[in-house]
């Protein structure tokens, strides 16, 4: 018996010890190496700046992969790297109705994101991923303009952690 118990507890350290890929609860699927996560400030390029929308995006972004991975989060130089910015923030109006008048406005968001990581190369992607909330026409955009923002900007921190970490 103890025989067979050694051989099974010998078999159990080989195949997990052979596995590449380290696994979370949140799905999270990452090089068992990656060690150090590095994500860049994203500047606001667009037409139209909101101040606060690189700060809010940077750091919602940081908070996902402190708190749903096992990363450290670094200055620079991660085995994982994320870089970006926020290319485009538009309001227009959608819906229009018979009247010719907009029933809802809608606030899109885009922002251009490279991935890159150093363990493995097919994981790495640049790619645009555009969100966007609608709001009533009667509203001001400054008013209903925070709340919108962040429900936008956890849409796309989603996109972007699930796009570099969760291969579904």
């Amino acid at each position: 018996m103890p025989v067979k118990k050694t051989i099974l507890l010998f078999l159990i350290a080989l195949v997990s010890s052979s596995c590449r890929m380290s696994y979370s609860f949140t799905g999270a699927s990452i090089p068992i190496e990656a060690k150090t996560i590095s994500i860049d400030y994203f500047p606001n390029q667009a037409s139209l700046v909101v101040p606060s929308l690189s700060q809010t995006l940077t750091e919602a972004l940081r908070n996902r992969f402190i708190t749903q991975t096992p990363l450290q989060l670094i200055r620079r130089n991660g085995d994982l790297n994320i870089e970006g910015s926020i290319i485009s923030y538009i309001t227009q109006p959608v819906a229009i109705q018979g009247t010719e008048q907009a029933a809802l406005n809608r606030l899109t968001i885009s922002v251009r994101v490279k991935f890159t990581n150093k363990f493995d190369e097919k994981q790495n992607f640049e790619q645009t991923f555009t969100r966007f909330e609608d709001y009533p026409f009667t509203a001001n955009l400054n008013a209903v303009q925070d709340n919108l923002i962040q429900l936008i900007v956890e849409a796309l921190v989603d996109d972007i952690f699930n796009k570099a970490v969760v291969n579904w």
